[in-house]
């Protein structure tokens, strides 16, 4: 059976549970190694969400949609092509994605995110979901004028790892089928993104497998899946949500 893990600040503490309908039933301990149920329920309505885990590192995919690419005319890459996202971009759910001081393009990627629930290294793809704790959302936030500024360099980690450029939850969604899965993503109420995660070119195992052959995966660490068509940009004051149904909905505004 799917649970909804969320953190949450109360009454000036930082906890852990799972949703339940308009609860939260809090655990406490490890979340991703045996969370110990407690006696104590609190209402959603009273806590602060918080990022749901706290990662090591966010690895974020390009070019692992296959509508994307067609539509960008790119060619099928070998293995996984990916960057980092800086720490300084996490954001919580409900907080403000910080505008950059540039007249850039600001650009919202809805995205699936796998997030690792034990130490991870040369794992085999067979293995892969045996490490997956489970998936949350998250918005891969871009100033797109950057990246191919400089025709000597291509810099993705600049574009991509502005403070705040990294919302990711509200929760951790266990025990899903990520091929089942629809990332809608929601700008000022209109819907731009809505794409299926069974159109990926890396699967979730292929993902968990052929990272881990070059980078240790720790738990809470999360594997952005990469966007497909929809990406638009954003205008300051506006308000962006990206939806996936078994997750949640990550609603952040721009400023």
């Amino acid at each position: 059976m799917s649970k909804r893990w969320v953190r949450f600040s109360h009454a000036g503490n930082t906890q852990f549970g799972t949703l339940e309908g308009d609860n939260i039933q809090v655990y406490t301990g490890d979340m991703f190694a045996n969370p110990v149920k407690t006696d104590t329920v609190v209402s959603a309505n009273d806590v602060k969400l918080l990022m749901p885990c706290e990662p090591t590192k966010v690895i974020a995919m390009w070019n692992n949609f296959h509508a994307l690419a067609a539509k960008l005319n790119l060619a099928d890459p070998a293995e996984p092509l990916y960057l980092i996202k800086a720490p300084n971009s996490y954001l919580n759910p409900g907080e403000t994605i910080e505008k950059p001081p540039t007249d850039d393009k600001i650009v919202f990627e809805g995205e699936l995110g796998i997030v690792i629930g034990k130490k991870a290294k040369n794992v085999s793809e067979a293995d892969a979901l045996d490490y997956v704790f489970g998936y949350t959302a998250a918005n891969d936030v871009t100033v797109a004028n950057i990246l191919n500024r400089d025709e000597s360099f291509a810099q993705w980690v600049r574009a991509k790892g502005f403070d705040t450029f990294c919302p990711f939850g509200p929760a951790i969604a266990t025990d899903l089928d990520p091929t089942t899965l629809v990332v809608k993503t929601i700008l000022n109420g209109d819907v731009r993104q809505d794409y299926p995660i069974s159109d990926m070119r890396f699967s979730t195992q292929k993902l968990v497998s052929m990272i881990s052959q070059e980078l240790t995966l720790f738990p809470g660490d999360i594997i952005l899946c990469g966007t497909s068509v929809g990406v638009g940009s954003m205008k300051p004051n506006s308000v962006v949500e990206v939806e996936i149904a078994g997750i949640g909905k990550l609603t952040n505004d721009f400023k």
